[in-house]
């Protein structure tokens, strides 16, 4: 059961975990009333984190059919990793730019409790890294870039349920990512956020370009 003032934002958030784990599939009809029950939330609130959903290109409103997860398709898959690099691109360079103590103190905050660990929760990580991103485009505070930035979560939500390339890759990538920011560095920062997107979809090109061939 949920408890919360607001409650379109914890159903939203929830929902998402939904998504991660595959409790919802592409493809698969979201049955309002079910989930609600589930939840024990009312229709209202629960529409409202749909609507966000379909605003980030996770679920889709056929015409009386109803609310499903979207599914995409390779090229779009592909579109959005391309959308991102140059988003974030420019997040990064503008934040660089600006060297904020206290962007880069939440920046570093997404991923100082992996350090130094052995065995890293694959789920903790994930959302640290679907904040990271986020928060590039937050941080900026460049309001028109924000409501471009609708793609920022579909990543690790469709493609495998979670992270493209494993935390022995990405972590400091991330770490570097950081320190060319708070170094002030614009060009570097964009190019090191370019290329940790970057290597990713060459990930998901070479995995679909096997998959063709099999």
């Amino acid at each position: 059961m949920i408890e919360y003032t607001d409650l379109s934002q914890p159903i939203y958030k929830r929902l998402k975990e939904m998504i991660r784990n595959g409790e919802l599939k592409q493809g698969e009809k979201i049955i309002q009333e079910k989930i609600a029950e589930e939840l024990g939330v009312s229709r209202t609130p629960l529409m409202k984190a749909l609507l966000a959903l379909e605003n980030e290109y996770l679920v889709e409103s056929i015409p009386r059919r109803g609310m499903y997860l979207r599914v995409l398709d390779y090229k779009e898959i592909i579109d959005i990793y391309v959308c991102r690099e140059a988003l974030e691109g420019m997040a990064a360079r503008l934040l660089a730019n600006r060297k904020d103590a206290s962007s880069i103190k939440q920046l570093k905050a997404c991923f100082t409790p992996f350090l130094n660990k052995e065995r890293i929760d694959m789920n903790a990580y994930a959302e640290a890294d679907e904040k990271f991103h986020s928060l590039l485009i937050k941080l900026t505070g460049n309001a028109p870039l924000d409501n471009i930035y609708f793609f920022s979560n579909i990543h690790d939500k469709v493609v495998g349920h979670g992270l493209v390339r494993t935390p022995d890759e990405t972590l400091q990538e991330h770490f570097k990512i950081i320190d060319a920011i708070e170094g002030g560095n614009p060009d570097k920062a964009e190019k090191l956020v370019r290329e940790h997107i970057n290597k990713s979809k060459e990930l998901l090109i070479n995995q679909y370009k096997n998959q063709k061939s099999e």
